[in-house]
């Protein structure tokens, strides 16, 4: 039997303090919910908090199954929703620098994992070091979460420039997060556009916007997702939004394909031509 294709997305902000890690957990459990098989990797290998927010304990994570000691599966928390979490190590400096055998060892471990997931949602660590250009350049798709603040929109210039000019994306997807209105969200993206257009050859696809919302604040608390704890909540409304508009993305065309494809790539990002992302 030939499995279906597996989608992966890199979530990611340029800095800090943007809301990505609340946006991946809280879309995974919306697409989770909506039916997907949805696994969501805490790929900031420093300062791991996935598990934190999720209120779960990871007896294992992603160091064990580089060294071989237990598979991915051994190490899947069961989250909220049906999600699966797949926790790294928080503190952990060894992690920010894998090397080409440690990276074998995940593509072994994510190709035993393929058949079971139907989205691959990667919540990057914050900044454009090399390990988070590396995993977001690997992504099929790339969910830049943007806030409107002078330093979000700078960063995330950054970043779309690293991904455009050294790793040939061709295509990004813009979630405007914390924003007043609609309005605001639209003029965000289409600031962020504008210098992009004037200095880039890229694409920049609007993913919408989500609102600030004082719900978020007491859902982090209790250690549950929004859309959970707060379903009704006009952030938890727009998460759910971008969840259906997730479910129209192409997907790769062969089959497991760009889970293959995305953790190859970690060992050699370099690969990565202009056309592929």
């Amino acid at each position: 039997m030939v499995s279906k294709p597996v989608q992966v997305i890199a979530i990611s902000g340029g800095k800090g303090g943007v809301g990505k890690t609340n946006v991946a957990i809280n879309l995974g459990c919306a697409l989770a919910e909506a039916g997907k098989r949805v696994a969501l990797l805490d790929a900031d290998f420093g300062l791991a908090n996935v598990d934190v927010l999720l209120g779960l304990k990871a007896q294992r994570n992603i160091e064990q199954v580089i060294d071989g000691q237990c598979s991915l599966n051994d190490i899947m928390l069961a989250g909220p929703a049906g999600m699966k979490v797949i926790p790294a190590s928080s503190g952990t400096r060894r992690l920010t620098r894998l090397d080409n055998f440690h990276h074998a060892g995940l593509i072994r471990a994510f190709s035993d994992v393929a058949s079971q997931i139907d989205v691959l949602l990667v919540d990057t660590a914050a900044g454009i070091g090399d390990s988070v250009v590396s995993f977001v350049a690997a992504a099929q798709e790339v969910l830049l979460v943007v806030c409107d603040e002078p330093s979000s929109i700078t960063d995330a210039y950054a970043m779309i420039k690293v991904l455009s000019r050294d790793y040939g994306k061709q295509r990004l997807r813009i979630l405007a997060n914390m924003v007043r209105s609609e309005e605001e969200g639209r003029a965000l993206f289409e600031k962020l556009q504008q210098v992009c257009d004037r200095f880039l050859e890229v694409s920049l696809l609007d993913a919408g916007c989500v609102p600030f919302d004082e719900a978020l604040r007491d859902a982090v608390r209790q250690q549950r997702p929004l859309v959970l704890e707060a379903p009704s909540s006009p952030a938890a409304r727009a998460i759910r939004r971008l969840a259906a508009q997730v479910q129209t993305w192409p997907l790769p065309r062969r089959s497991q394909g760009h889970l293959e494809f995305f953790v190859e790539q970690l060992l050699d990002p370099s690969g990565i031509s202009a056309g592929r992302g």
